[in-house]
């Protein structure tokens, strides 16, 4: 009787395309189950490594859930830095065009950006936080440049104010658009709709 062949062992991966290996497995539970749906034992399995190895690697689920927020912070810095520099010299354009930015980043990252900011699934990493401050940061620059205020001083209670105000108007927009709440019955809305009513809410808001 022939003997049969042996399973194939799992793909070899070096450390580093590891890692990127999980973190993508991640993005893809997430993306396609929500936060609520992802398991360690399932990124593993989507790279073919034992349920151990994500362990291994970033110590436990939140570990590797806070790999993947980091990268969504740093896309986020990217696309405020993209937007500044798309308004050109004007500080109402400049500030605008970031709020733009803000929103097309979590259409285009859903995943991440929705759980960048679930605190409760997410690990007390340094590096998270300097994330999370460099993309705050481009946001502040941006109002302090609108109000005219200082660098280098302390915002006053009326400039954090009309921060947190520019803050929350993209951040509450972008998270009613990933909820659908601008779909009609039976069609999700249109992109180009979406972009043009903000554009109108931050006219208004910031002229």
């Amino acid at each position: 009787m022939p003997r049969p062949k042996p399973a194939a062992p799992p793909a070899a991966y070096h450390h580093g395309a590891l890692r990127n290996a999980l973190i993508e497995a991640t993005e893809a539970i997430l993306a396609e189950r929500g936060l609520e749906g992802f398991t360690l034992r399932e990124a593993a399995r989507r790279v073919s490594v034992s349920p151990a190895a994500p362990l291994h690697h970033f110590g436990s689920a939140a570990g590797l859930l806070t790999e993947v927020a980091i990268l969504g912070f740093e896309a986020l810095t990217r696309y405020l830095r993209e937007g500044a520099q798309a308004g050109g010299q004007d500080a109402g354009a400049r500030l605008r065009a970031q709020g733009l930015g803000y929103v097309r980043f979590a259409l285009a990252y859903p995943a991440r950006f929705q759980l960048m900011f679930r605190k409760d699934r997410l690990t007390d990493d340094a590096r998270l936080l300097a994330a999370g401050q460099a993309a705050f940061a481009e946001l502040e620059n941006a109002i302090r440049d609108y109000t005219g205020f200082p660098a280098g001083q302390p915002l006053d209670a009326e400039t954090h104010a009309r921060l947190l105000a520019a803050w929350s108007t993209v951040h509450g927009y972008a998270h009613l658009a990933l909820d659908g709440k601008f779909d009609v019955p039976g069609q999700p809305a249109d992109s180009q709709w979406m972009e043009d009513t903000l554009r109108r809410i931050l006219e208004h808001g910031w002229p």
